[in-house]
C-alpha cells in the first residue's frame, strides 16, 4: 500500500573504516532563591507536536546490552537521519568518554553528514570499538532560535567546561532571560546565545545546592522554572547509565526494546511529593525487583530505551513506544523505567500506555503545525466533536481528534507537500459526500461530484503532460523578482496554495489573490512587467474571474492563464496559456493546481534551490 520511503539515504558509513553508524514557584522544600517569573503553562492532551521549535531529539540507553562505541554512535546518527525531514541548521551528539568518567561531546554546524565526518575524523579519541554494556548517548538537530547556526550554539549544551550536565532541548524557553539574569549573579557564564544554555546551567546549580537529590528530582525542580513549550533530554556524568527526559509542549516518546516480554501494557504515573496519591513522604527508591512499574523486565535481562521527537527514529529498533505528556518526567535508573508527575489534576490518567504501532517508517515521516492543533484544542475544550484528516497514524490530531481518516498517501521527505495537499482536498470533498447522501434534492449534484473523482486519476495523467510547456515558462519566470497568482471561488485554494510553493521552493516573492479584490490595491501592482498567473475555468464565478482578466489585459499586463481546454474565449485575452481537461468545480482545484506545482520545481532547479529542503523551512513547525 506504501510506496517505498523516497528521498532519504541512511548509509551505513561505521564499518570498519567508519565507526559503524508564570508564576513559577518554587518548592519550599527547595529554597532554590530564584525570582518569581510568570506563569506556568499547561497544555491539556498530547504533544504540541508543534509547539516548541522544529529541531529534532534522539537519544539512546543500553542496559545490560552490549554494545561496541561504533554501534551506539551509528544509531545516534541514524536517529537524527531519520529526523533530518524536520529541518534543522546544525547537529550534535554527546557519549560518554571512553574511561566511562565523563561525557564527550561532538558538534557541527550543517547536515548531519558533516556531524558524521567530524565523528570520524575523532576515531581515535572516541574509542569505536571499545564495548559497554551501560551506556547512555543523546543527540540533537537543531533549528536556531535563539544564537545564529554554529557549533558552539548547537546542542548538547554544557552546564560547564567539565561536562557535568548536557542537554538537548526542542523548544522554546520564554523565560530565560530572567533565568540566565539570575545564574550570572550566582557566577555562571556563558558561552553561546542559546536559551538551552540555561537549562544546563541551573540543574547545575541545584546539584551543587542539593547533592543528595536524584536525577530526576533535579530536572523536576529545573522544569519548575521555566516557562514555554519544550522537549528535554538530560545526562550527566554524576549519574552515569541514567537517563531522564520531559516534556511540555513539544513532543517526546520513549521507545522500549527487551527480550522478555513486557508484563503490562500501562506504565504507572508516579507523583512527587505532596501530590503524591499515598501521601507527604519521600518516594521510595525500589531495587529492579521490587519495582511496582508495570515495564519489569527480568533481573538482569537486556533492555534498551529510545528517546525520540517522533517515532520515524525510533520505529526501525521497536514499535512498542510511550507517547509522554506534559509536565511527564520519565526518568531510567538500573534499566528501570519510571514516569512522574509534579502535580496531580481530576483528569489525569494513573498510567501512561506501552502502544504497539502497526506502522512503518515511511508511514511515519510526518509534518506538523501548532497553530492548527491550538485551534483543536480551543474546539476540543468547547465541546466540538474533532474530525481529523491525516497522513500519519499516531499524529498529535490523530491522538487528539475524536475520529477521523487516514488519507494513506504515504511519506512526504520534501518539506513542500504536494501529495499530502490532493489527498486531503480529496478526503474533505468525499467526507462532503457522505454527509449529504440523505439530501434527495443533491442527489444530482452528487453524481456530478462521483462521476468527477472516477475520471481524476487519468485527468492527473493529462495534465502531468504538460510539464515540458510549464518547463519554457519556468524559464521566463525565473529571472523575475515578483508573481502574482489571482483565482477566485475553488480556484482561490489553488492560487493560495501555488503562491507558497513558489515562495517555498524559489525564494521568489508571490502573492495569492482574490481575482475580485483587484482594485483593492493589487492591480496597482499590475503592469508589463509584472508576470501574472490567473486561473479561470467554466464554474459559476467565470464572468467575474473574466472582468478582473480584462482589467489585467486594461493595464498593459501579460497574464499567464490557466483554463480548460478549448476555452478559446479566455485564450483571447492570455498571452500564454495552460490548458487542463474539464471536471466538476469543487474538483477543479486538483488540476489546476498541479501546473503551479511543477512551475515551481522548475524555477527553483533553475535557480540552483534544493527542492526537497529549502532554506530556512522545517516540515514539522513547532513554534508558536
Amino acid at each position: 500500500m506504501y510506496p517505498h520511503m523516497c528521498g532519504v539515504r541512511v548509509e551505513n558509513r561505521f564499518k570498519k573504516k567508519g565507526f559503524g553508524g508564570g508564576r513559577s514557584t518554587p518548592d519550599r522544600d527547595l529554597n532554590l532563591d530564584l525570582p518569581v517569573i510568570g506563569s506556568l503553562v499547561y497544555c491539556e492532551g498530547s504533544a504540541l507536536d508543534d509547539a516548541a521549535t522544529e529541531a529534532g531529539i534522539f537519544a539512546y540507553l543500553n542496559y545490560l546490552t552490549p554494545k561496541s562505541r561504533r554501534e551506539i554512535l551509528e544509531l545516534l546518527v541514524n536517529g537524527l537521519k531519520r529526523l533530518e525531514y524536520r529541518g534543522y541548521d546544525s547537529a550534535g551528539v554527546a557519549l560518554d568518554t571512553p574511561d566511562g568518567k565523563g561525557i564527550a561531546i561532538v558538534r557541527k554546524s550543517g547536515k548531519v553528514k558533516a556531524l558524521e565526518d567530524e565523528i570520524l575524523s575523532k576515531e581515535e579519541d572516541l574509542q569505536f570499538d571499545q564495548s559497554t554494556d551501560c551506556h547512555v548517548g543523546i543527540a540533537h538537530t537543531r533549528w536556531a532560535t535563539h544564537g545564529v547556526p554554529s557549533e558552539i550554539n548547537s546542542h548538547p549544551q554544557r552546564s560547564d567546561v567539565d561536562h557535568s550536565f548536557v542537554v538537548v532541548h526542542n523548544g522554546i524557553v520564554t523565560n530565560y532571560k530572567d533565568v540566565k539574569v539570575f545564574l550570572q549573579k550566582k557566577g555562571y557564564s556563558f558561552e553561546s546565545d542559546t536559551d538551552t544554555e540555561i537549562i544546563a546551567k541551573l540543574i547545575h546549580h541545584l546539584y551543587n545546592k542539593h547533592p543528595t537529590y536524584s536525577f530526576r528530582e533535579l530536572v523536576e525542580q529545573v522544569i519548575q522554572q521555566l516557562e514555554g513549550a519544550f522537549a528535554l533530554a538530560f545526562k550527566s556524568k554524576h549519574f552515569p547509565g541514567e537517563c531522564v527526559t520531559t516534556r511540555r509542549g513539544s513532543p517526546l516518546l520513549v521507545g522500549i526494546k527487551a527480550k522478555t516480554r513486557l508484563a503490562t501494557d500501562h506504565v504507572p504515573i508516579l507523583y512527587s511529593k505532596d501530590h503524591r496519591p499515598h501521601g507527604r513522604g519521600e518516594i521510595p527508591i525500589l531495587a529492579r525487583s521490587d519495582s511496582t512499574a508495570e515495564f519489569q523486565p527480568l533481573e538482569n535481562a537486556e533492555v534498551e530505551y529510545f528517546f525520540a521527537s517522533d517515532a520515524s527514529a525510533v520505529i526501525e529498533h521497536t514499535n512498542r513506544v510511550i507517547f509522554l505528556e506534559d509536565d511527564d518526567v520519565a526518568a531510567v535508573k538500573d534499566g528501570m523505567l519510571s514516569i512522574h508527575r509534579l502535580r496531580r489534576s481530576l483528569d489525569d490518567s494513573h498510567s501512561r500506555e506501552i502502544i504497539t504501532l502497526k506502522m512503518e517508517i515511511q508511514q511515519i515521516m510526518k509534518g506538523e503545525t501548532a497553530d492548527t492543533l491550538m485551534a483543536l484544542r480551543y474546539c476540543k475544550n468547547r465541546g466540538a466533536l474533532i474530525v481529523g484528516i491525516t497522513n500519519t497514524v499516531g499524529s498529535s490530531i490523530c491522538r487528539e481528534s475524536h475520529c477521523g481518516v487516514h488519507i494513506n498517501a504515504g511519506p512526504e521527505i520534501g518539506v513542500a507537500s504536494t501529495k499530502a495537499y490532493t489527498s486531503q482536498f480529496i478526503s474533505m470533498v468525499m467526507f462532503a459526500l457522505v454527509m449529504s447522501e440523505d439530501r434527495i434534492s443533491l442527489q444530482t449534484r452528487r453524481n456530478e461530484i462521483l462521476d468527477g473523482l472516477h475520471h481524476l486519476d487519468e485527468q492527473i495523467r493529462e495534465v502531468l503532460k504538460l510539464d515540458d510547456e510549464v518547463s519554457k515558462l519556468a524559464k521566463d519566470l525565473y529571472q523575475h523578482k515578483s508573481l502574482l497568482i489571482m483565482g477566485r471561488g475553488y480556484n482561490f485554494a489553488t492560487c493560495m496554495e501555488g503562491a507558497l510553493k513558489v515562495k517555498e521552493l524559489t525564494y521568489m516573492h508571490s502573492e495569492g489573490l482574490m481575482s475580485g479584490e483587484l482594485k483593492h490595491g493589487p492591480l496597482a501592482l499590475v503592469d508589463k512587467a509584472m508576470p501574472v498567473i490567473m486561473i479561470v475555468t467554466r464554474d459559476p464565478v467565470y464572468v467575474k474571474c473574466m472582468n478582473a482578466l480584462q482589467q489585467v489585459t486594461a493595464r498593459e499586463g501579460r497574464p499567464i492563464v490557466i483554463c480548460e481546454k478549448g476555452d478559446t474565449e479566455t485564450q483571447s485575452f492570455a498571452s500564454k496559456t495552460l490548458e487542463v481537461p474539464h471536471t466538476v468545480d469543487c474538483l477543479q482545484g486538483i488540476l489546476t493546481v498541479i501546473p503551479m506545482q511543477l512551475l515551481s520545481y522548475h524555477i527553483a532547479v533553475l535557480k540552483g534551490c534544493n527542492v526537497d529542503c529549502p532554506r530556512n523551512l522545517a516540515k514539522s513547525v513547532t513554534v508558536e
